[in-house]
């Protein structure tokens, strides 16, 4: 790939990136994460409370990114067809069946947003996590494509009552989990409540120029980035510590406050995870306008893509959170970077 392609994407995906941040103030670090995820062509969930503006970020991503964008909500009685068609009776009085949400773009389907996915049944899990690994479905005798398609989700962290936790088999096909939490700026703060402009979604996110990327030939550069950027044999052997430690800490003298370190972790990241931990980091060299993967960049984008890997045992899982932070900067702190 020539430097000029290299360039030319950057400066793409640092407008796109420009444009979110004019829309949703004060979340850059997130933004910067989710610009990584779609260079690196990985589904995400979002981690926040209600009313931060994920929604509003994603349609601002989705139309930079461009293509189709498609939303449902997660519910107690969503059932698997329900993303697949739709039934209703038609003018004639007979009942008809059109395309659902993932069916309805077909091929040009971008971004597929579900909110508040653990609302829905583990049924309505397992089918999306089919989607997202195989990137197609079989529906009306027919094989349908979906090549372009990242898929976001975000889970309603207040409710407990009528709730399913995502299956670790799940957690493990979304690249990254980030979390969006409110501006603690008093500036930001100020202007997200009285600003009147943040108060039209519509009108805001309009504002994002249309098509900033060329999703169609995502896939294609993504590929080519990931062959340009390059790991050193001293890097490489600094990740696969990284992830030995994430399976045995205390091997590595890691220890948690107020934690038995024998008794944490069931099994730590899986090779598709620390797979998708260096897709990402030399995703983020190449944002930084480097050509070799620095342990800076394994830093950036190790938390969001490691911690909801680690399964810990049952008892810790309620502070998993903040176990899941202080074991993983423990470990960031005592391997020594080349």
């Amino acid at each position: 790939m020539s430097d000029r392609q290299l360039t030319d994407w950057r400066q793409h995906a640092l407008a796109l990136e420009s444009e979110v941040n004019k829309v949703v103030v004060g979340q850059s670090n997130p933004i910067r994460l989710i610009t990584t995820a779609i260079f690196a062509r990985g589904h995400v969930l979002l981690e926040g409370d209600v009313g931060v503006g994920k929604t509003t970020l994603l349609r601002a991503i989705a139309r930079g990114v461009g293509g189709a964008y498609q939303r449902i909500e997660g519910t107690i009685d969503l059932m698997p067809n329900d993303l697949v068609y739709h039934t209703y009776l038609g003018e004639d009085g007979k009942p008809h069946v059109s395309p659902g949400p993932i069916l309805e773009a077909g091929e040009d389907l971008s971004i597929f947003f579900f909110n508040e996915i653990n609302r829905a049944r583990p049924q309505v899990h397992s089918l999306l996590l089919r989607v997202m690994a195989e990137r197609t479905l079989t529906a009306f005798n027919k094989e349908h494509h979906f090549p372009h398609m990242l898929v976001f989700a975000d889970r309603n962290q207040v409710e407990k009552e009528e709730t399913f936790d995502i299956p670790s088999a799940a957690r493990d096909r979304l690249m990254m989990e980030i979390p969006i939490v409110v501006p603690k700026d008093h500036d930001i703060m100020e202007s997200l409540v009285f600003d009147t402009r943040f108060h039209n979604v519509d009108k805001l996110v309009s504002g994002v120029p249309e098509n900033i990327l060329e999703y169609k030939e995502l896939n294609a550069f993504s590929a080519l980035l990931q062959n340009s950027v390059t790991a050193s044999p001293a890097l490489r052997q600094y990740a696969l510590e990284l992830w030995q430690a994430t399976k045995s800490p205390l091997d590595y003298g890691v220890k948690v406050s107020g934690v038995d370190m024998n008794r944490l972790v069931l099994s730590g990241a899986s090779p598709r995870g620390m797979g998708m931990l260096l897709r990402a980091a030399r995703v983020n060299a190449w944002l930084n306008n480097r050509d070799a993967v620095l342990p800076d960049d394994i830093h950036a984008v190790f938390h969001e893509t490691i911690a909801h890997r680690v399964v810990f045992s049952p008892v810790y899982e309620m502070r998993r959170t903040e176990i899941a932070r202080e074991m993983l900067d423990g470990i960031i702190n005592v391997i020594a970077a080349p």
